[in-house]
């Protein structure tokens, strides 16, 4: 057989039309990238035979995305590029179309794991609080569960290698299941997503993009280490990658240990303890493996890639006991193993395409109280399918329509159990337009899904931890509407209204027991209906050379929400908690402004305030709400003669502010102050050059309790003062 060899070749310069080096050359859909040489040119081979989208980025420059169409043969294409002070304008992968943000219908967050890096945060969940509007249910330094505007657990859907992570995250003790290293970036929709994403995206997606494989015919090796002062920590990754002009290949291993965290040094009174006490047993351990196999030629791209994620956990239950530096987990303490494996495969035909996700993830969960027998035992094994079809473009029409679902199996193998055997499966069908006109985009949405969960029997009826069989199905129709225009050449307006849904979890249907971490009896119910919700965004953006400026408002109306609520009773010294439904709202949103001034072209200040308020229909005030913040940086960028170049030092005040608006189960949490400084770029010692970062966060080891902090009821605080120190090595 033979295939044409459609290539596309050009040059990329400047205004002065001077040649520019290194500029990222990437076609997303193929998972395939070069780089300009010296002389600005680059070059693809094996390209299909129709349209194809190409972006050009380079720090310094405004990204530039082309869509090459009907590509034949030798296609030209020369590209300059226009100096931008801000953030370059990246491809939004999460949202339906791929659009470029600037294009893009809805707000999407879009951060890099080496920005978040930057901030010498220990785990990739501190690092997502620190975007506006995110934040996180903590337990030390080792857990932590995504909070999107007050929503969490199982309203916030998580997103790796194009499939969804399914870890038990419904526990209070279940954290994110993600190791940053081989992560390339992270997009946060910020409302129901449920038109993508189906069931539980009701409250918004964390949405991760894997690391780009390498240009082709190149080899790399990177290697980077960490060091934590307040946990004695260490942070090791060591990845390889290499493509030739059909086939990629890479691998990345990690290994992360660190000590019980350090609180700050307490107020000296009669019943303050010794400086800097570390809070027993939240020490953990955590090994990651991350490999990953492409091919595309003309015809269609595949890429297989498999993610081994293995956590040792430390669960703190006595507050500050045992005073030392161990790395070895005491008991209670959990073990967990997760595997990812997924597969994406598109097909390109002359004017559609059929993009296809397939992913199976097996995740081991552990739990050990006193022995090393483990006395909760559960394995989730869950298979996911995503196919999108997207439809011939008919004029400035583009249209996907798509099936997507899930098969679930939940099997225990301990003493104890916290939710019984089950099965759950989900079918969701849907179809979405986006029409573009002018500075004008329109898009519009509907879905129809499916969720049907049988359990088994288990135990004696009546007695603690005894579940009786259900067999429940829950339908449900969402649809979305969107709209962007620019009101002015320098003024952009965003208005989308979305609804969502979730359907009752294994938890609050069938719970009936001490559930882990609460000190509740919880009890289930099998009558519980669809969490349904409606919001509305609004976002307004305003961006010059040196001026940016946004507002993002939100109004986010749920129906029938879950909850728990005591009955007065009381079992073997636990209060009975049951679960109810009660419509809820919730408001508030976000607003910033990036000010660069001329002609100092090294300084940046960014400026953010974050607010959210929870209540349900009665007026009382919806739990595990955060408290508002207002973020401060100023950020310099330098270069010292020839040997630190991308030079950065930030100075960074982070306001949290009093949480007074709490439930009838929450105390009051007072706001604090923390003060975070960062220097770094990269030193070029000869022909060797390494990327360095220094930080300390917490500098003036502030002693403080943050509201959503697990450890809060026993008057435990948060880490005190922590010395980051990284360094990187591309070889």
């Amino acid at each position: 057989m033979l295939q044409a060899q459609n290539t596309l070749s050009g040059t990329v310069t400047d205004l002065r039309n001077q040649p520019i080096k290194g500029v990222s050359v990437y076609a997303s859909e193929l998972h395939k990238g070069t780089t300009t040489d010296e002389n600005g040119k680059y070059a693809f081979s094996n390209l299909p035979n129709r349209n194809v989208k190409i972006s050009f980025t380079f720090l310094g420059f405004a990204t530039q995305n082309k869509t090459i169409n009907s590509l034949q043969n030798e296609t030209t294409l020369d590209v300059i590029l226009e100096e931008a002070i801000f953030e370059m304008d990246e491809v939004i992968v999460s949202t339906a179309f791929n659009k470029i943000q600037s294009q893009n219908v809805m707000k999407v967050e879009h951060e890099s794991i080496k920005n978040l890096q930057r901030k010498g945060t220990a785990t990739l969940i501190e690092g997502l609080a620190t975007i506006p509007g995110v934040s996180q249910v903590s337990t030390g330094t080792s857990i932590g569960k995504p909070v999107i505007r007050g929503l969490s657990g199982n309203r916030v859907l998580v997103y790796s290698q194009g499939v969804r992570i399914e870890n038990q995250q419904f526990g209070d003790e279940h954290g994110l299941g993600l190791n940053d290293s081989g992560i390339e970036s992270v997009e946060v929709i910020k409302g129901p997503a449920s038109l993508l994403y189906g069931s539980d995206a009701l409250g918004g997606v964390l949405y991760f993009n894997p690391e780009k494989f390498a240009d082709a015919n190149t080899f790399k090796t990177n290697f980077s280490q960490k060091y934590f002062s307040n946990t004695a920590g260490s942070n090791s990754s060591l990845g390889l990658k290499t493509s030739t002009d059909n086939w990629k290949f890479m691998a990345r291993g990690s290994y992360n240990t660190h000590s019980d965290y350090k609180s700050a040094s307490p107020v000296r009174s009669s019943t303050s303890g010794a400086d800097g006490d570390r809070v027993t047993n939240t020490r953990y351990n955590e090994t990651d493996f991350k490999t990953g196999v492409g091919y595309s030629n003309a015809k269609f791209s595949s890429v297989l890639r498999y993610n081994y994620n293995e956590l040792d956990l430390g669960i703190p239950e006595d507050g500050i006991a045992e005073q030392t530096s161990s790395k070895k987990t005491g008991f209670p303490k959990q073990g967990i193993f997760n595997h990812l494996l997924s597969i994406n495969n598109v097909f390109f035909f002359e004017k559609s395409k059929l993009d296809v996700d397939l992913g199976y993830i097996a995740n081991d969960r552990s739990e050990f109280e006193d022995s090393e027998v483990a006395v909760l035992h559960m394995k989730l094994k869950t298979f996911n399918y995503n196919a999108k079809y997207h439809l011939p473009k008919m004029g400035k029409i583009e249209t996907i329509v798509g099936v997507q679902g899930m098969h679930q199996t939940n099997t225990n193998s301990g003493e104890e159990y916290l939710i019984p055997d089950a099965v759950t499966n989900d079918f969701g069908v849907f179809g979405t337009a986006n029409y573009e006109w002018n500075t004008n985009v329109l898009q519009a949405g509907l879905r129809f899904d499916n969720r049907n969960i049988i359990t088994d029997a288990q135990g004696i009826a009546g007695e603690e931890g005894s579940f009786e069989a259900i067999n429940k199905s829950y339908d449900s129709f969402n649809a979305s509407l969107g709209y962007k225009t620019n009101l002015a050449d320098d003024l952009t307006l965003r208005l989308n209204v979305a609804s969502g849904f979730r359907a009752p979890n294994l938890a609050e249907l069938t719970s009936n027991g001490v559930h882990e971490g609460t000190n509740r009896y919880e009890v289930g119910n099998s009558d519980l209906e669809t969490e349904q919700n409606v919001q509305t965004d609004l976002n307004l953006e305003y961006k010059t050379d040196h001026f940016e400026f946004f507002v993002n408002g939100f109004y986010n109306h749920i129906n029938n929400y879950i909850y728990t609520s005591p009955t007065g009773e009381m079992v073997a010294e636990n209060a009975v908690f049951d679960y109810i439904q009660n419509n809820a709202k919730l408001y508030g949103g976000e607003i910033g402004l990036h000010f660069h001034p001329h002609p100092l072209d090294w300084l940046h200040f960014e400026t953010s305030l974050e607010t959210v308020t929870g209540e349900k229909q009665n007026g009382d005030y919806l739990p595990l709400i955060p408290a508002n913040n207002w973020n401060n940086t100023i950020r310099t960028e330098f270069k010292i003669k020839n040997w630190l170049e991308d030079g950065f030092a930030t100075l960074n005040v982070s306001s949290t502010f009093n949480q007074k608006n709490v439930s009838g189960f929450e105390t009051e949490s007072n706001g604090y102050n923390l003060v975070n400084l960062g220097f770094g770029g990269t030193v070029k010692l000869g022909k060797t050059a390494f990327d360095v970062n220094i930080n300390g966060n917490n500098l003036f080891d502030k002693r403080y309790i943050a509201h959503l902090s697990r450890l809060k009821t026993d008057g435990i605080p948060n880490i005190g003062r922590n010395i980051v120190l990284g360094v990187n090595f591309n070889l």
